[in-house]
């Protein structure tokens, strides 16, 4: 007797008349990493408190002089002196600067910048003009000091340039006349030392302090027009939750209407996309220093600049072009399989409906997310500000401890000072060398990997929630009558209370290739230096397969969580059962699932092109009758971008309840093909219009 070949992916499911949906009875599963994810939510608490407890965020807000003081922190004695000043600005011109992020001169902190000119030498012979150069000398600087004295003791910058305030720092004040580059309206100052240099000797100082704080002075600016915006930016994304929010209920009567028209309105707006492009392109033809391409204008902090410039638009102009075919050609071989996706968004229309609180069950999640993000922010943000002061000798001449660690309390009186006369003991930056610092990187990672793994735990929550509600909908025969009184919130105590540990089990596998990506993008960025064309060759393809890996597991991951919700089966067990069923409708899986998520997609992609053009004519002032409305911005995109990402978001937050709900009717109209064949003691659950389309029917129940 021959033995029968066993399936390749697994039985089809049996009929069970005994099946009503989602199991009651059931029991926890995955204990063991239910523990482990617990035990390392207590460890992460404890690196919170570590970081809290040794961080110290004001080395970020405020300047620090060459003692590691902050300038004008409030309750300390510089509180009065906010502003960081340079002895000897043209010193930052060194290479050094640009690796170690500090100048090797005195810094310290002022209450102003100075606004003459004035050397050292000239204001000692007269009393007034001592005492107002004393304010930007250290203290213990008497009049019975001569100047070589102060001098030799650096306890003075040997001149004063005249400076203005620019993040706090004191730069100086370098202008242009005739083309020629001046300081204080003069092209020419006394360096102190009795020798004439030309002001543009300042430039390269100036360029390489400045070098460190660009960015934070695009920060700034950015924060500003935040402030000025905000308002502006929220009711955007008001606008964008309202229109999201009519989509939704929309779909829920008119889901075939909806769908056409979503899909012509994404056209239309990238079309009018490509010809807007295309205007601004041909406006900037005739413009002069238009022609300039990205690659010779380089990067610069005023990202306004970018869109003077032809090839900006070009290339804005070609993309748009690229997404407009993709999505025509897409809808064009898809024409057909449109019609079952539509029957499927219906039915998904119809869920939703009866379980009306999965529409606001994204701002629950919203929540858990925020506070994992800011839990994770302030925490890297303590910790990357837990070091200690480090000082390293500064020196002008050749010497051998040059850029080693040194003691400012007794540098005067150390060897090195003997063997390095004109050297300085100033601060370096932010470091240390005990147990805790040595071990610093270990906890950020630790850090960054329980950031990733929480961040998934919640999204595997949401989905396990709302896949064990949707389900109630599908496998009840009378629709309400047979669903559980709040199927919403039954599906959340169902899902913490027996497979904590399977959303544990699932998000620390897709936690750990994210934060092997982490490290990936790490190595490339150290490697990027090197020219070896086989390292950067294998690190791109590592980056190609993980990045595969990580959407595989998460698709993975989501079909699980549905078995999970719906037989309570541990997440191995569940993930096995969910990939067999989709591999025995391979077919049906791609020809009808995917296209369901990519007219899903084209949704969220009108909602944020329509918010997103709304906001380009008020914030750029393109629209006369928004001229005087919109506020006045350094970079009109920044409102505009936020507002483009928060719409997104706002409408994946609502669709992806659509997306749930409709993987989770797809796996269960899936079982119920194979659980059911239409006769009256077996029909199908499916709705009437998928069965329509599938030749589907259930046959009548016979007379008695």
């Amino acid at each position: 007797m021959e033995l029968e070949e066993k399936p390749k992916y697994g039985e089809p499911k049996k009929y069970d008349p005994t099946f009503k949906g989602p199991i009651q009875n059931r029991g926890c599963t995955d204990i063991l990493c239910c523990i482990l994810f617990f035990l390392a939510i207590l460890a992460y608490i404890a690196v919170g408190i570590l970081a809290w407890t040794q961080g110290d965020p004001r080395k970020v807000i405020y300047p620090t002089d060459s003692r590691g003081q902050f300038c004008g922190h409030a309750g300390t004695p510089l509180e009065n002196k906010p502003l960081l000043f340079y002895f000897n600005i043209m010193k930052c011109a060194s290479p050094m600067v640009l690796l170690e992020f500090q100048c090797p001169t005195t810094q310290m902190c002022v209450e102003k910048c100075p606004d003459k000119f004035m050397t050292l030498v000239k204001a000692y012979s007269n009393k007034n003009d001592f005492d107002y150069y004393k304010n930007f000398c250290q203290e213990g600087v008497t009049n019975t000091m001569g100047v070589p004295q102060i001098l030799q003791l650096k306890l003075c910058p040997a001149m004063l340039i005249p400076s203005t305030a620019f993040t706090r720092r004191c730069f100086p004040a370098l202008g242009q006349k005739g083309g020629v580059i001046t300081v204080g309206n003069n092209s020419k100052f006394d360096d102190g030392t009795g020798n004439m240099r030309d002001a543009k000797d300042l430039v390269d100082g100036v360029k390489n302090a400045t070098v460190v704080i660009e960015a934070r002075q695009v920060v700034m600016k950015i924060f500003e027009d935040y402030t000025r915006s905000w308002y502006w930016i929220l009711i955007g994304l008001v606008i964008a939750t309202l229109t999201s929010l009519l989509f939704i209920v929309l779909l829920r009567f008119l889901a075939a209407i909806m769908v056409w028209i979503m899909i012509v309105l994404v056209i239309l707006v990238i079309g009018y996309g490509i010809f807007h492009c295309y205007m601004e392109y041909a406006a900037l033809k005739e413009a002069p220093g238009a022609n300039v391409t990205l690659q010779d204008l380089g990067f610069q902090t005023d990202f306004a600049v970018y869109l003077q410039i032809q090839q900006t638009w070009l290339a804005f102009m070609i993309i748009l072009a690229i997404v407009e075919v993709i999505i025509i050609l897409l809808l064009i071989f898809l024409r057909k399989r449109i019609l079952i996706s539509i029957a499927l968004i219906k039915e998904a229309s119809r869920a939703v409906g009866h379980i009306m609180s999965s529409l606001f069950y994204p701002l629950f999640t919203f929540l858990l997310l925020t506070i994992v993000i800011a839990y994770w922010a302030v925490t890297a943000v303590f910790l990357s500000t837990s070091n200690e002061a480090v000082y390293k000798v500064f020196n002008e001449s050749v010497c051998d401890y040059s850029r080693t660690n040194c003691d400012p309390a007794n540098y005067s009186s150390s060897d090195m000072k003997k063997q390095c006369p004109d050297s300085q003991c100033l601060f370096a930056f932010y470091g240390g060398e005990t147990l805790y610092h040595k071990y610093l990187i270990g906890l950020q990672f630790y850090n960054v990997f329980l950031f990733f793994w929480c961040a998934n735990f919640v999204t595997a929550l949401g989905q396990m929630t709302l896949a064990g509600a949707f389900a109630s909908y599908y496998w009840a025969f009378v629709k309400p009558d047979d669903m559980p009184t709040c199927p919403l919130f039954s599906s959340l105590g169902r899902s913490l209370r027996y497979h904590t540990g399977t959303l544990a089990f699932g998000s620390l596998i897709l936690s750990i290739i994210q934060i092997i990506r982490v490290l990936l993008e790490y190595l490339d960025h150290k490697l990027k230096v090197a020219q070896n064309k086989f390292a950067k060759f294998l690190l791109c393809c590592l980056k190609c397969c993980f990045w595969c890996l990580e959407k595989f597991v998460k698709f993975l991951n989501r079909n699980a969580y549905i078995m999970v919700a719906i037989y309570g089966k541990n997440f191995c067990t569940s993930a096995r059962d969910a990939f067999f069923l989709l591999m025995r409708n391979m077919i049906r899986v791609a020809v009808l699932d995917k296209v369901t998520d990519f007219l899903l997609f084209l949704g969220k992609l009108l909602i944020v092109g329509l918010v997103g053009v709304f906001a380009f004519f008020f914030f750029s002032g393109r629209v006369k009758a928004f001229e005087n409305t919109a506020p006045s911005l350094h970079y009109y995109w920044v409102p505009i971008l936020t507002v483009v990402v928060g719409s997104y978001f706002i409408a994946h937050g609502f669709f992806s309840v659509y997306a749930m709900c409709v993987d989770t009717l797809f796996l269960c109209f899936l079982e119920d093909l194979e659980r059911n064949d239409g006769s009256p003691e077996r029909p199908y659950l499916m709705p009437e219009s998928l069965r329509k389309i599938l030749n589907k029917k259930n046959k009548s129940q016979p007379a008695q």
